[in-house]
């Protein structure tokens, strides 16, 4: 079957709706399963229930498609060439967050077409918030169940005057960029380390003006870039590829995109 991008926004948003049920009730119990995976990062049982769930969904409503999950990894769609569209999730990016109870995490959800991300939603119950965007339809934000407002990043052109996030030092250094972090701190306004999605959404809202990270998976990105993009923005890997699977991002509200790049290149 044929879908328009809006067909399957809807989708992404049931799905949301879905998983922030989900989780904001197992953020808020007493008894949070936390276990370690082999990379020593945690899952917790909100996590592999939301993408449980979201899988069940999918294959139901969109059952050509592909889907690869954090926790669950890649699945086939029972198309013959389900790999033309696939789902990307992340049950619940910024688990650490979650079971620390910091509110700053959320499900990313994201259907990638041929290579590129053209639907996603991102949503974030702990602070009453949820963004969604799909390509020629603009970047929205939802607040405490208000009216949506259309999204647009900030129009700064001065790094003097701009605000970075910047999430782990540890990952910039591990990743050799810790002195070219350094050297862009001392070259914006101000810096701060919202981290995980936070710093992305902000970006879209035009709060911030730079946001990068290191050691991140396609399920961490593929949703933060039709929202970006859609709200005006640039969103790149570090060396200003686009490319899911380079281990980095980087997004700028756009007027700043190619000289944060060239000052962090190796």
């Amino acid at each position: 079957m044929t879908y328009t991008l809006a067909d399957d926004l809807a989708v992404a948003q049931v799905l949301a709706a879905e998983a922030d049920l989900i989780a904001i009730d197992r953020y808020r119990s007493q008894d949070l399963d936390v276990q370690l995976k082999p990379d020593r990062s945690q899952v917790t049982d909100a996590d592999t229930r939301i993408e449980k769930v979201i899988r069940e969904h999918l294959a139901a409503a969109r059952p050509d498609d592909s889907i690869l999950g954090e926790e669950g990894g890649q699945s086939d769609g029972a198309g013959a060439d389900s790999s033309h569209r696939q789902w990307i999730i992340d049950p619940i990016d910024g688990t650490s967050n979650f079971v620390r109870g910091v509110p700053i995490w959320g499900a990313l959800i994201a259907l990638v077409i041929d290579g590129r991300p053209e639907v996603s939603v991102v949503s974030a119950p702990a602070l009453s918030r949820r963004w969604w965007a799909a390509t020629g339809h603009g970047a929205w934000l939802q607040q405490d169940g208000g009216e949506p407002r259309r999204l647009s990043v900030s129009r700064i052109d001065d790094l003097a005057d701009a605000t970075l996030s910047y999430n782990s030092l540890k990952h910039w250094d591990e990743y050799g960029r810790l002195d070219q972090l350094v050297d862009l701190s001392r070259a914006v306004g101000r810096t701060r380390a919202f981290g995980d999605l936070w710093s992305y959404m902000l970006l879209a809202e035009g709060a911030i003006d730079v946001a990068g990270e290191f050691d991140v998976k396609p399920w961490d990105i593929a949703a933060l870039v039709p929202i970006v993009r859609e709200a005006g923005g640039q969103i790149t890997d570090a060396g200003g590829a686009d490319d899911l699977t380079t281990l980095s991002v980087l997004a700028t509200n756009g007027l700043l995109h190619d000289r944060v790049l060239a000052m962090l290149a190796p």
